[in-house]
């Protein structure tokens, strides 16, 4: 074959070879059945995580709703699952959009030249007619050597006809892009996420906003408990899990000390992130057992009971060296005065708006609740508050600005039943449900910072979101 029908024979394989891996290859690669997406389940699902949530709602003295709203990690909205997906498909589509174009423009400069060539082929059949009906003026052999470039050339005109149809196809892919191009440029705008970098800005606007406004609310009282929010499955079915309420807001360290007994390690994680993934950070073993579940970290320490003793431990994990430790005079320890489940719960150290405080039962008080309010660097008691209120009787306690909250339970139909208020020294009988999703509840431990309630659920680590009744502080209170 002669070079010019190599090169046109190399064209139309290479058509071949494109329009073949388009009809098959494009439709997947795109999500696409024809010019329609797909609708198949392979989308990947939104994790609970990627939103917002409500920690914290209040209504001020005028009746005027005030919400506390905890936004998601700054760099959620750009991982934002289907608009990221939708993103890249875009993306996809874009660049086969540009292949297509580079790709149509080179099968059009070689469609002019098979247009040329076929016009030659044609012209030169009649003349070949023409010279086979006046053959007899024709030596034989010139003759024979026409017929024989003729006989090479014949079969390429059907394959001419395919290299048209061909063409036509990369034209017609062209434009299934190119409206699909504008469609999903379409849903990208309608479903919000055209401008990340805007969006982005309007929620870090939106989350200093709501700091700001949580700053101008004072103490409140508890209204309602709702939830929980599981955030991870894992440990015994008793264990404790925390975060610092003193903490930066970049600062979202999560500590994980499992079972109430014959532990020594903690579990610090970066972030709940990490937590949830298990990614740990750093791992802290303590120089003694702990007793029950009801630690808290606070300032950068850990406060816990040590086992078999009434005596708080005050534990830096900067410096992992204890800086403090004191007994707890008259307090029941090792299962004398435990919450409803036992665990060696006798006491319960918290943390709230106004400080560090200690809740347990001495005989003196014939084993009702006694509240005390420690120094955080000494663990010297500042001043104590004694309860009518039987700890056996109680199910787990928390502290939220001041006053003390106790369910009845830790089983399934638990409920905050009594508060005491150490500001006015008076207590009531409260009537505040809460779902107890897993049955078992073995801590339950308010966090300021958050407005949350932590607790560990049967082996399940969960939140809880608190409405508190607020009073909003003026400008002229500052």
């Amino acid at each position: 074959m002669s070079p010019p029908l190599l090169k046109l024979g190399a064209a139309l394989s290479t058509m071949a070879m494109i329009s073949n891996w388009m009809s098959q290859t494009l439709p997947s690669l795109v999500g696409l059945n024809t010019s329609r997406i797909s609708t198949s389940d392979t989308l990947t699902q939104i994790s609970p995580k990627e939103g917002w949530q409500v920690y914290s709602s209040a209504q001020d003295p005028d009746g005027r709703c005030i919400c506390t709203v905890v936004a998601p990690e700054q760099n959620l909205c750009s991982r934002d699952a289907k608009s990221r997906q939708l993103r890249q498909l875009l993306e996809k589509v874009q660049n086969m959009s540009q292949s297509i174009e580079v790709l149509n423009l080179r099968t059009q400069r070689d469609f002019q030249y098979v247009l040329k060539m076929e016009t030659q082929m044609k012209g030169l059949k009649a003349k070949f007619r023409q010279i086979e009906d006046d053959r007899k003026t024709l030596m034989t052999k010139h003759f024979q050597e026409l017929k024989e470039k003729m006989d090479e050339l014949l079969p390429l005109i059907p394959v001419l006809e395919q290299y048209k149809t061909d063409a036509k196809l990369i034209t017609q892919f062209k434009e299934e892009i190119r409206n699909l191009s504008t469609v999903l440029t379409g849903i990208q705008e309608e479903i919000g996420a055209y401008d990340y970098d805007e969006l982005h800005q309007r929620v870090l606007s939106l989350e200093t906003r709501l700091r700001d406004c949580m700053k101008k609310l004072t103490c409140g009282k508890l209204m309602k408990i709702t939830g929980p929010i599981t955030v991870k499955i894992s440990g015994t079915r008793f264990g404790a899990w925390m975060t610092d309420p003193l903490a930066s807001e970049k600062n979202n360290r999560v500590w994980y000390m499992d079972s109430y007994t014959n532990n020594k390690i903690v579990r610090e994680y970066k972030s709940i992130a990490d937590f949830i993934s298990g990614a740990e950070s750093r791992t802290y073993n303590l120089p003694f057992k702990w007793a029950g579940t009801n630690h808290v970290v606070y300032n950068g320490s850990l406060y816990f009971n040590k086992y078999q003793s009434n005596i708080i431990i005050k534990y830096s994990f900067d410096t992992g060296r204890v800086l403090a430790q004191r007994s707890l005079e008259y307090a029941g320890f090792h299962n004398v005065y435990p919450y409803t489940w036992g665990g060696f719960s006798d006491i319960d150290l918290m943390a709230d708006e106004i400080g560090l405080w200690a809740v347990y039962a001495t005989n003196q008080n014939a084993g009702n609740i006694v509240i005390s309010q420690l120094n955080q660097d000494t663990l010297e008691v500042l001043k104590s508050w004694s309860t009518g209120y039987p700890k056996r009787s109680a199910g787990e306690s928390f502290m939220i600005c001041g006053t003390l909250y106790v369910t009845n339970s830790h089983l399934t139909g638990a409920k905050v039943y009594y508060s005491y208020s150490t500001k006015t020294s008076t207590y009531e009988y409260t009537d505040i449900p809460f779902h107890n999703q897993y049955f078992h509840i073995s801590m339950l431990d308010y966090n300021a910072r958050d407005r949350a309630l932590y607790a560990w659920n049967n082996g399940h680590q969960v939140l809880f979101n608190v409405t508190l009744f607020h009073v909003i502080k003026t400008e002229d209170d500052a």
